[in-house]
């Protein structure tokens, strides 16, 4: 008797161990956004930790607090790195400064996802990303649309150096330039990523360009700035936003934004450690994965599929 007590105690202890060493051989993906506190960010998270609960992978996602602060996303990214995670899905904050981690995580075969904003290197294995260029000039179609194809607008930009919200202002400004000529183009300021100085710079262009007809906001935080600068003045001036929060919904609903140029971070999320988890397995990856942009209306916010791209179930994967 006390043999087979014994012999079953080892069994236990070697399946103890046996799931010890599984858990901590369990394959590691960072994900590591451009800033956390924007209701985008939140939304790559529920998509990406949906797609690791369903590949049986842990994530660890970590993101510097402001969208300007590319030194302590490198700080992060070197810290992943040294901690020998299985990959990185990264947005960066920087085209050209973020170009050194991610070739050092390519030298340490570490495969390194690209999200949301482009990168000066082809050394990642795959980019996930809106077609921001198109988002642009969609967001271009919709300001010519309202304005009767004439007009003074302004552009509330984000900040130099990121690649994702540059190549939307530059579909924007192209656009304007190449189809509509009597939309003249009167002012471009930088939000930095920022509520309140977006706010400052909305104001300031509103106090420089008495009259103006239009203002397109090229990220959450510009549009957000806008939206509380328009409320302010109380000026009727046509505003094409871009990317989505509750408030700025609501400020849809109430007519103070005309439209809103919306991404699919969810999915953004979740096809980057998809990738990065194929890539790992010896799967095929595509290359550049573009997401398609969607403009809304006040009359879209109804529609089923307008729904379940703007109000994912957040809670359940963000537990």
């Amino acid at each position: 008797m006390k043999r087979y007590l014994r012999a079953g105690a080892f069994a236990l202890a070697l399946l103890f161990v046996a799931s010890s060493c599984q858990r901590e051989n369990k394959t590691t993906i960072a994900v590591i956004p451009k800033g956390r506190a924007h209701q985008f960010w939140q939304t790559v998270h529920a998509g990406a930790a949906k797609a690791a609960a369903e590949l049986n992978v842990d994530i660890v996602w970590n993101g510097p607090a402001s969208e300007t602060d590319y030194t302590g996303q490198i700080q992060i990214v070197e810290n992943m790195i040294t901690r020998r995670v299985d990959a990185i899905a990264l947005a960066p904050i920087d085209k050209t400064a973020m170009v050194g981690v991610v070739q050092r995580a390519a030298r340490e075969n570490i495969p390194v996802v690209i999200f949301d904003s482009g990168i000066d290197t082809d050394e990642f294995v795959s980019q996930v990303a809106t077609d921001n260029y198109a988002a642009g000039k969609l967001a271009a179609q919709r300001m010519a649309q309202i304005l009767n194809g004439k007009g003074r607008v302004a552009m509330v930009a984000v900040q130099p150096g990121a690649a994702s919200t540059m190549a939307r202002e530059e579909g924007f400004e192209d656009a304007v330039r190449e189809k509509f000529p009597d939309i003249k183009i009167v002012d471009k300021r930088y939000g930095m990523a920022d509520f309140a100085k977006s706010l400052a710079v909305a104001e300031n262009i509103l106090t420089a360009h008495p009259g103006l007809d239009g203002i397109f906001a090229s990220n959450e935080s510009s549009s957000v700035g806008t939206v509380q600068a328009l409320k302010q003045r109380r000026v009727q001036v046509k505003l094409v936003g871009f990317d989505w929060s509750p408030a700025l919904i609501e400020d849809l609903k109430a007519g103070v934004a005309d439209s809103l140029v919306v991404q699919q971070p969810f999915r953004m999320g979740e096809e980057s450690v998809r990738a990065a988890v194929a890539k790992l397995r010896n799967q095929p990856v595509t290359k550049m994965n573009n997401l398609e942009p969607r403009l809304i209306l006040r009359e879209d916010l109804d529609k089923p599929e307008i729904q379940a791209l703007l109000n994912p179930d957040l809670k359940r994967y963000l537990k």
